[in-house]
């Protein structure tokens, strides 16, 4: 398997080279060149257990990769990758339980060790880029760029805090978190992590991130890498729970093999919902993909009249980690839509321009596998208090935007295949909006987490139980046209943590 950069296929990378250097270095993503050889075995899925399904979709994907031999030279090295990131990491073996809520089923994501779904991929990151780093023989030390909008940087730093060879810097946007996120980030102790908060919006953090990766001087022996799903090594682990949905709908009846399934993704850096494009791409039988936004429309828009125009307002919502105007991983199915020169020449336009439009024939390309609808903010505080006061299930914003979606969706399109929502969040790290929804006084937000659990009796994750206590490790903060020269500073300077 090779992988090539979005905007240029002559720039081509072994797996192992791809998720060490996570960007390509003329901007592009890295791709597989193609999915031919990827074909999940369907016919093997009922009977494979959950960590079985993980190291297949990881063996198709990175297939031949050296970084997945074992101790013995034997390829099913991605099984024990997966064994040593999962085991013992979530609440129970299933990483990704379904849930079925009134007519469809909630995929829970949120039951890792920072509460979102995130942790599926970046616990086994680590995993991947410290075997990556074996295979190839590098020596260098790794330093890890992140953009975080919420949940990406308290998963990151659970995955990398004490790994060796690898140190780990997360921007996030000041005042654009809820408070249990930041806690989360900031009170994490390990030496070879850094946190820090921007003034600007996630997209000022995400932008201010790519600058660095494409002007930053390194000092010998130090590369840069990212754990945002810009990498394909974030990105791949997280095909691998809509193959187990459809397996655990097999297993309880709901489906025969060879049925569509819909999955309904909230998402703002179109990272999570690719990967269900990816898992189509393997063989997985997938009906349509539903992309699901918040006010900040940007992907709804552009699934609508093929406009990408990042230049509008930007909102900040109760959906925080949605709060993205500009969706990195749509480069990738850009890609794939239209090949690497106008990919890169539509990259060019939005950067130049903040808009670019794409021809007819390839947005009726695009939207013959996706569906794209958008919730307001009353809507999505109004589905928190309905669904829970009529099916007793209790739901974050990011998955009561989704569940509002999926229901506009079903009803305007009358689509009747089992379709499962993506909940991608427990609802205790956004617990003011969730009170707020259910109409529930609280001094702050956690003391809201508190007043939630005592209200519905909703078991608080344990890594949130009195986390305004935690100490407070990083209080870095930088505005967005300082970011390029703080992180010189820590890594020219080798001024770490000061």
């Amino acid at each position: 398997m090779l992988y090539l950069s979005t905007r240029n296929n002559k720039i081509s990378k072994k797996p192992s080279e791809a998720v060490l250097e996570g960007i390509a270095k003329d901007g592009g993503l890295y791709m597989p060149k193609s999915f031919d050889d990827c074909a999940f075995p369907m016919e093997k899925l009922e009977k494979m257990s959950n960590k079985d399904i993980s190291a297949t979709v990881i063996s198709l994907l990175f297939a031949g990769d050296q970084m997945l031999k074992n101790e013995n030279g034997e390829f099913w090295g991605a099984y024990e990758l997966v064994s040593k990131a999962y085991d013992g990491k979530f609440d129970n073996e299933d990483f990704a339980p379904l849930e079925k809520v009134n007519d469809a089923y909630v995929m829970e994501l949120y039951h890792g060790p920072t509460c979102a779904f995130k942790d599926v991929a970046l616990q086994l990151l680590p995993q991947l880029m410290s075997a990556a780093k074996k295979s190839t023989g590098m020596k260098d030390e790794i330093v890890i760029l992140t953009a975080t909008s919420g949940d990406t940087g308290s998963a990151a730093l659970s995955g990398f805090s004490g790994v060796d060879g690898v140190k780990i810097i997360v921007f996030y946007p000041r005042k654009g978190i809820s408070a249990v996120q930041e806690r989360q980030m900031v009170s994490v102790d390990g030496k070879n992590t850094c946190v820090c908060s921007v003034g600007g919006n996630f997209d000022d953090a995400q932008s201010g991130v790519k600058n660095i990766f494409a002007n930053l001087t390194l000092p010998k022996g130090v590369k840069l890498s990212s754990a945002n799903s810009i990498n394909i090594g974030r990105l791949a682990p997280q095909v691998a729970y809509y193959f187990k949905a459809y397996r655990d709908l097999l297993l309880n009846g709901e489906i025969k093999m060879g049925d569509k399934v819909n999955f309904v993704v909230p998402t703002g850096n179109f990272g999570d919902i690719l990967a269900g494009y990816f898992a189509k791409k393997m063989g997985l039988s997938v009906g349509k993909l539903v992309c699901a936004s918040n006010a900040n429309k940007v992907l709804t828009d552009f699934f609508e009249n093929g406009v990408y125009n990042k230049n509008r307002s930007f909102f900040i919502t109760n959906s925080p980690s949605m709060d993205i105007l500009i969706s990195s991983n749509l480069e990738r199915l850009l890609y794939l839509t239209c090949g690497d020169e106008k990919c890169a020449d539509y990259m060019a336009k939005l950067k130049e321009n903040g808009e670019y439009k794409l021809e007819k024939s390839e947005l009726e390309k695009i939207k013959s596998e996706f569906e794209a609808g958008f919730t307001s903010e009353d809507e999505t505080i109004k589905t928190i208090k309905d669904v829970y006061e009529k099916h007793g299930y209790l739901m974050d914003t990011h998955t009561a935007v989704a569940w509002s979606v999926y229901e506009k969706w079903v009803k305007e399109s009358g689509n009747s295949d089992k379709t499962v929502v993506l909940s991608t969040a427990s609802p205790y790290k956004f617990s003011n909006s969730v009170m707020n929804a259910l109409g529930k006084e609280y001094d702050n937000e956690f003391d809201a987490l508190n007043k939630l659990n005592a209200y519905t009796g909703a078991k608080i994750p344990g890594s949130l139980i009195n986390i305004e206590k935690k100490a407070v490790f990083h209080n870095a903060t930088v505005e967005k046209d300082e970011m390029l020269d703080f992180v010189d500073k820590m890594v020219n300077k080798k001024v770490w943590n000061d």
